[in-house]
């Protein structure tokens, strides 16, 4: 089977469904992640600027390159292909602050419409994607996109987003009508992969072995509607 993890950012699908990619990877299934905001820009400024500064980056170093590279390294502890979608992140679309990045999307921020269209011709017969717990403006488009296509789908829960806040609601273009559900995996693969985001695991954890600790405990509960659970439960068979 062909599975399609869709991750706004290139580290969100290991944080959160990583071990299950690799169960399903080991199982035979044909794992891809396509992550949709990783285009470089050069000579960035201002908020965006300051997010590859708050990493102990210099000005000059493409971040996004460096990034794409950690991500390579993760999808080969994963055992998963990758896609990166040509697109630019939330700060280079005028939003402005950390602050900024979780007040709503801004009117005008039609991205999400550039990701369904990327996605068009991306085979796949399985789908994971965020619930947008924490409301990144970049998740929210993400789940528009994938609310909108005609898609199978496992809603996952963002990570670090649901270890900060156990009760964070998720966007609202989530569909209704689903229910929890588990899949094998292999949380020690998820771990190791995630350590592959060096330029990530100060700001977002604190450090590798932080990292490691937080995500020790925090299994990956899917949603899925009837015929998406129905496609998970042939996958483990």
């Amino acid at each position: 089977m062909r599975v399609v993890a869709v991750s706004p950012h290139l580290d969100d699908a290991a944080f959160s469904v990583g071990g299950t990619l690799a169960a399903l990877a080991d199982a035979g299934h044909e794992v891809t992640v396509v992550t949709c905001f990783t285009r470089s820009v050069p000579d960035p400024a201002g908020f965006a600027l300051t997010c590859q500064l708050d990493k102990g980056l210099p000005a000059d170093v493409d971040y996004m390159a460096l990034r794409r590279d950690e991500d390579a390294a993760a999808m080969a502890v994963l055992g998963a292909g990758s896609l990166h979608l040509d697109l630019p992140e939330a700060p280079h679309r005028g939003y402005t602050s950390a602050p900024d990045l979780f007040a709503g999307v801004h009117d005008g921020d039609d991205v999400w419409r550039s990701v369904c269209a990327a996605l068009a011709d991306v085979p796949g017969d399985l789908w994971l994607a965020p619930q947008a717990l924490g409301s990144h403006v970049d998740h929210l488009q993400v789940l528009r996109a994938m609310a909108t296509l005609d898609r199978q789908v496992l809603w996952w829960r963002d990570s670090p987003y649901v270890l900060r806040e156990p009760d964070a609601v998720p966007g609202p273009d989530l569909p209704g009508g689903l229910t929890p559900l588990e899949l094998p995996q292999d949380l020690a693969r998820r771990a190791d992969a995630c350590a592959c985001y060096a330029t990530q695991l100060g700001f977002q954890f604190g450090g590798p072995e932080q990292m490691r600790a937080a995500l020790a405990g925090l299994p990956e509960v899917l949603l899925a509607g009837a015929r998406a659970s129905e496609l998970a439960g042939a996958v483990v068979l």
